[in-house]
């Protein structure tokens, strides 16, 4: 098989005969990867699915059926440009760097490998996911997730082969032994490690970790590295369908539940629904655990980030000034059992300003929930929690909130934390009405059909044959 053919790109992969080597020499182990920790049970399988084939605005994607196996996981970055400056930090205004600075590598290597081992993380954990499918259509949408996911990794291993030397071979090879939940050999990050083992879950997850991944590629499309710039910012591409899954999902769950709540009243749980408070919880576990993957809120590492150029913030142009040198930002910490306001140089503010921009936009998608609910004549809304409750790292991490964001005791949090995350009786009923719904057009009980299906296929369609 043609090279491109096995690994679609647009590096010129062809012309580095050293890289070229360590590619496909990397790609046995991932397929073995791939078969040992990807979706179970559906390899055989032909599937709908979207390839990524350019970069090219309206024709970067090509559609069809394949067996996941056999995907063309490729690398892809998108149009260099011409005499690009550095944005922002110290070294704004300097030429973006196409080789690794010396003096910054270990920072640049941190976060390529931070956010590559995050990728083949939620292909993990959502591997049994299509044994509980509620829909042909569902189970389609996450073998595309899953697929997805496995490029983005491609493509921080295709960044540590060709910058980072033998430190990068050895990271990438890493990337693939590390497992989600593992002991011994965890995922890098807490969230990565956590069960995704029901489609509400899933859908969470996609909707609050999935945007999180949004924004940390946002500010990494920033970076005075310009392969890191250029290969984020077609991620992104792909990531916007990861987070639609997760919010259209998460929508169709409140709108089956409100038909039911409609017919039955607040006892959904007798009908085979998902009820309200339920879904609550489950907002509230995976926003604060999802909010902690921004880091601290004071944090010197940040700092040096943006100080030297590698990592902006959203959309840096928006901002008036780039250097943030005599600029502070007002953050609420606790200082001897209150919560009080300090003055924080902005520069060690940075992963708080990224979070900021996050929760309002993830405060814009529970707001669509909440309209679905108006529109069905109901007085419930679905509710953010403050970014203080549930966190485990931070300013915040040794300490009790409860969802309003208010200092509670460890007494109080343990009395209050089934009424505000997922309890095992919530889990376990969640898991009841897990199982599969194989039938093209037909759909699990507790979710609503979409209103259109992929690609102007109707819902109906087959997107998954089984083999």
């Amino acid at each position: 098989m043609e090279l491109h053919e096995k690994i679609p790109n647009n590096v010129n992969l062809s012309a580095d005969p050293k890289l070229k080597r360590a590619l496909e020499k990397w790609q046995p182990n991932y397929v073995d990867w791939w078969m040992d920790m990807g979706p179970e049970g559906f390899q055989r399988d032909d599937v709908y699915l979207r390839t990524a084939i350019s970069v090219e605005p309206g024709g970067w994607a090509h559609y069809d059926y394949v067996k996941m196996p056999e995907y063309r996981w490729g690398i892809f970055l998108t149009p260099g440009e011409a005499d690009r400056k550095i944005g922002f930090g110290d070294n704004e205004g300097k030429p973006a760097w196409q080789e690794v600075p010396g003096e910054m590598r270990t920072q640049l290597r941190r976060l390529i490998v931070t956010q590559g081992d995050t990728e083949p993380a939620s292909v993990e954990q959502q591997r049994l996911l299509g044994k509980t499918a509620p829909s042909n259509f569902d189970l389609r949408n996450l073998f595309q997730v899953n697929v997805e996911e496995g490029r983005h990794l491609w493509a921080m291993v295709y960044l540590l082969h060709s910058y980072f030397g033998r430190d990068g071979r050895e990271e990438a090879e890493d990337l693939l032994r590390r497992r989600s939940g593992d002991q011994d050999k965890p995922r890098i990050l807490g969230a990565f490690n956590e069960p995704c083992d029901d489609w509400l879950n899933f859908f969470m997850f996609t909707m609050f970790t999935d945007r999180d991944g949004k924004y940390q590629l946002l500010a990494l499309a920033e970076s005075g590295f310009d392969p890191l710039s250029r290969t984020t910012k077609f991620m992104l591409t792909e990531e916007a369908f990861h987070m639609s899954v997760g919010e259209t999902g998460v929508g169709r769950i409140v709108e089956r539940t409100a038909a039911l709540m409609r017919e039955h009243g607040d006892n959904v749980r007798d009908h085979g629904g998902i009820d309200l408070p339920t879904i609550q919880k489950y907002l509230n576990f995976w926003v604060s655990a999802s909010t902690d993957l921004f880091g601290g809120e004071v944090s010197t590492n940040a700092a040096q980030y943006f100080a030297t150029g590698v990592k902006g913030r959203n959309r840096e142009n928006g901002y008036d000034e780039h250097k943030c040198l005599d600029s502070y930002y007002t953050m609420e910490l606790v200082k001897d059992s209150k919560i009080v306001k300090e003055e924080i140089p902005m520069r060690n503010a940075m992963n708080e300003i990224l979070r900021d921009d996050y929760l309002a936009d993830c405060q814009r998608g529970v707001t669509r929930w909440n309209k679905i609910l108006e529109d069905a004549g109901l007085s419930d809304r679905l509710t953010m929690p403050h970014r203080r409750f549930h966190r485990q790292i931070g300013a915040y991490g040794d300490h009790h909130f409860n969802p309003d964001g208010g200092l509670i005791s460890e007494e109080q949090m343990s009395k209050g934390r089934d009424s505000w995350l997922p309890s095992e009786r919530d889990r376990a009923y969640i898991k009841s009405l897990m199982y599969a719904v194989d039938e093209p057009g037909k759909i699990a009980n507790w979710i609503a059909a979409p209103k259109s299906g992929v690609k102007g296929k109707p819902f109906e369609f087959e997107y998954v044959r089984r083999d």
